[in-house]
């Protein structure tokens, strides 16, 4: 599910380990459960911090849109 999270951040020249802010806009909060198993694979340690909205209308009928903001130490 974060496989293009991770590609783009890659190309700003940072890592999943980097992100210290993450906004998660959900289509339908019955969601939330199945999308926090996922993100809580993804950033096991020290996640950042979270904020989780429902939003109806996501851009191409998507469940789910991720926001964050990184800051590469190196």
């Amino acid at each position: 599910m974060l496989q293009n999270l991770g590609a783009v951040l890659a190309g700003a020249g940072c890592a999943m380990k980097d992100v210290v802010k993450t906004t998660v806009y959900l289509a339908d909060m019955a969601d939330f459960q199945a999308m926090n198993e996922v993100y809580g694979r993804q950033l096991p340690s020290s996640p950042p911090a979270r904020t989780a909205i429902a939003a109806a209308g996501l851009p191409r009928e998507a469940r789910v849109e991720i926001e964050v903001v990184a800051f590469a130490t190196g």
